[in-house]
């Protein structure tokens, strides 16, 4: 029930471990004798000089901060431009365009689910920019309801979120144009498809929350001063909307006010429409919960949690009965029930206790699901609303598990199954027999009995024991030679679980290995694993990384020439803090929409939120040293040998602003030695990477595996 936006990747903290050697990967001499060539646009360095605790800190790129300046338009131009003459010469760029193409076309089936008359379902027929939403009544056509593909030419709009009326007459949907975390919404009469009252605008970080068919709650933030793709945020606001009625009208049922400020406001209204839970955080962690009840109009909020020290969320209700899941006390999570009459923690009865292993829990046909991470593989367990054990439930295979999501009448539920060597598949479960059966299972042209996804345990640099899944195909010889990916997040108490990708897929098929390494700052351990990687411990989620690529080149997966590094968002930062720390581990990274200057990341958008895993600058002087000496903007050396790079971010990227990768690349280009090209990609009408459309996925991907085998020294695509 809680809405926290959190980032897509790792959160990366150094504090620089021994001198920066300048080291030469060992790549073809094509390769070094073109990028030695590499003309930079050139990055006009200005005076901005800030202060902190008494120390200068130079600032000389700050002027790409300005996303609606004609000199930063004009530089991201021309960045593109040096960028794709350097892929355009690449002689195998279009050969994996179209293995991507090849592997991508199939057809994509989402779980069905029952609205009112009709039963949903999402699909994909191969290469459509985004899915459709069609919907059937009991024996009759299936039918589009919406499709995204129609809402702009070139698919970059695309449906962020849909929320039914409880009789399934109306929908109200919410459309993201060009990336962007700014909402509209829009309401439907289900049956004739015909809108309903004015587009709602300037809606972000919202759900959508009916209650009957009279209208829903949404949140969103005052249009800032300035740019809306990269203002500050902070104050986040409930209301509500009365169908019918202007948005102007619309009333604000929380946050307005100073003592409810926060800068992550969501609501869930019960499934009987008779209680609202508002969470309300500060922050990516942490949240305090309110509760209101709906059929008495003028009832005030009672708080059920007023502090933010910990995560609680509405599971279900049971006539004036709350079921909650928190790790309050319980830091892998544990389920209660209580009353609503008095909701405080001192009134909670235990339903799941907490166990070793993380809990995610969801609710469908009148049951609980609760699904555990172990060692980031899912095992579920089905239970009755009194906490009794009905069945542990038999599982395709080892991978991970998503959905068990329903209403309480539902006589059938749905989950999905993967892993990385295992596409997607979708089964249907019978909650009162504990029957699955295969739903649907996608026709993809991979045969995962062709390949390997092993788990390891690797020791990080303090002796903490990491996992690692790493998959390959199976006539791979470990010799050293092979071209590897190291993909991490590692923060904001995000679990990395094993997921199929077509893209990694055309990697392995081309002999590539793919590895995930499960680091500290995620979730995968709970709460403790999460806060071993926060703050003046960020440095751990760093030295894990580099044992996990030092590993994967002892054992002989790979050398430091065939090693990239990949992530993105917060993974993006974790990519830049280690491959300026340790340039001579890895031949090529891929920072992608990276929070990359750790001094300023809290002045955008509603970056503030993520002091709990980062810290700010301003919070004291050691933590200002801490992120100075890991944040990748500041730790460039000149003259040092970097991986050959490629940052990709995008223009319309309002969660992770561009101008982190814009600052970091102008620092590459200026500083670094010349051997390796350190290039930037950025994508236009694209955001952080919801939405984007499949034409655009492939290309980036294309774009990125190319870069990636040709700086590892191929001049063709091994075999």
């Amino acid at each position: 029930m809680k809405y926290v936006v959190t980032l897509l990747a790792a959160a990366v903290l150094t504090a620089c471990g021994g001198a920066k050697q300048d080291v030469v990967p060992e790549q073809n001499m094509a390769v070094a004798a073109q990028t030695s060539v590499l003309n930079y646009p050139t990055s006009a360095k200005g005076d901005v000089v800030d202060s902190y605790f008494g120390q200068q800190v130079a600032d000389p790129f700050r002027w790409l901060e300005d996303d609606r300046s004609s000199q930063t338009e004009a530089w991201v131009r021309a960045q593109n431009e040096t960028t794709f003459d350097y892929l355009k010469q690449i002689p195998f760029r279009d050969q994996i365009r179209d293995k991507l193409q090849q592997a991508w076309n199939y057809e994509r089936v989402g779980a069905p689910f029952k609205e009112g008359d009709y039963t949903y379902f999402y699909k994909n027929d191969g290469l459509q920019n985004q899915f459709v939403l069609y919907r059937q009544k009991d024996g009759g056509e299936v039918e589009v309801f919406l499709d995204p593909n129609t809402f702009s030419a070139d698919g970059t709009t695309s449906m962020a979120d849909i929320s039914f009326s409880r009789d399934g007459k109306l929908a109200a949907y919410a459309i993201s144009e060009g990336g962007s975390d700014w909402r509209k919404i829009i309401v439907l009469d289900v049956e004739s498809k015909q809108q309903i009252g004015d587009t709602l605008i300037d809606i972000k970080f919202s759900g959508i929350s009916w209650v009957g068919n009279d209208g829903f709650f949404y949140s969103s933030y005052d249009k800032p001063d300035g740019s809306e793709l990269s203002a500050m945020t902070d104050q986040h606001k409930l209301y509500y909307h009365k169908l019918g009625t202007p948005q102007a009208d619309d009333k604000v049922i929380f946050g307005a006010a100073d003592a409810e400020k926060h800068r992550y406001v969501g609501a869930t209204v019960t499934e009987d429409d008779r209680y609202l839970l508002v969470s309300a955080a500060v922050s990516t962690s942490g949240n305090k919960l309110f509760l209101k009840d709906l059929t008495k109009p003028d009832s005030d909020f009672v708080t059920i949690v007023a502090d933010t020290d910990s995560d609680i969320d509405l599971v279900d209700s049971v006539g004036d009965t709350l079921i909650l899941a928190t790790n309050r006390n319980a830091p892998n999570r544990k389920v209660v029930k209580v009353s609503a009459a008095a909701p405080q923690q001192e009134n909670w009865q235990e339903l799941i206790p907490e166990t070793e292993h993380v809990l995610r829990i969801s609710r469908g046909a009148g049951f609980l699901f609760a699904n555990y991470i172990v060692d980031a593989i899912a095992k579920v367990k089905q239970y009755d609303y009194d906490g009794k054990l009905v069945r542990d439930i038999a599982l395709p295979g080892v991978g991970s598990v998503g959905g068990f999501g329903g209403k309480k009448d539902a006589d059938t539920l749905y989950f999905s199954f993967a892993n990385y060597i295992t596409p997607g598949s979708i089964y249907a479960f019978e909650p009162k027999a504990g029957a699955v059966s295969l739903y649907n299972q996608p026709k993809v042209n991979f045969d995962p009995a062709n390949y390997v996804s092993e788990q390891v345990f690797y020791t990080s640099k303090d002796g903490t024991k990491v996992p690692m899944i790493i998959s390959y195909r199976k006539d791979l010889k470990r010799d050293g030679s092979n071209p590897t990916i190291l993909y991490g997040y590692g923060g904001f108490n995000i679990s990395l679980t094993p997921s199929f990708s077509v893209a990694n897929a055309v990697w392995m098929e081309m002999g590539g290995i793919y590895a995930v390494a499960n680091i500290r700052g995620g979730g995968e351990y709970g709460k403790a694993w999460h806060t071993a990687g926060t703050q003046l411990q960020k440095q751990n989620v760093f030295d894990d990384f580099i044992a996990a690529a030092e590993y994967l080149q002892a054992e002989k997966y790979t050398s430091p020439a065939k090693t990239a590094v990949r992530g993105g968002s917060n993974g993006g930062l974790l990519v830049g803090a280690v491959m300026t720390q340790r340039p001579e581990l890895f031949g090529v990274a891929i920072p992608q929409v990276g929070v990359l200057d750790m001094l300023r990341y809290h002045t955008f958008t509603a970056g503030a939120g993520w002091a709990y895993d980062y810290g700010t600058a301003e919070q004291s002087a050691e933590m200002f040293q801490y992120l100075k000496g890991y944040s990748p903007v500041h730790n460039v050396q000149a003259g040092v040998t970097y991986p050959a790079t490629m940052i990709t971010t995008a223009d319309h990227d309002d969660r992770v602003v561009p101008a982190h990768s814009f600052k970091f690349a102008a620092e590459l280009q200026d500083k670094a030695s010349k051997t390796t090209p350190q290039l930037i990609r950025i994508d236009v009408k694209a955001g952080h990477g919801a939405g984007m459309p499949v034409s655009m996925i492939i290309d980036q991907a294309a774009d990125i595996y190319s870069f990636t085998l040709f700086n590892m020294g191929y001049s063709s695509l091994p075999k």
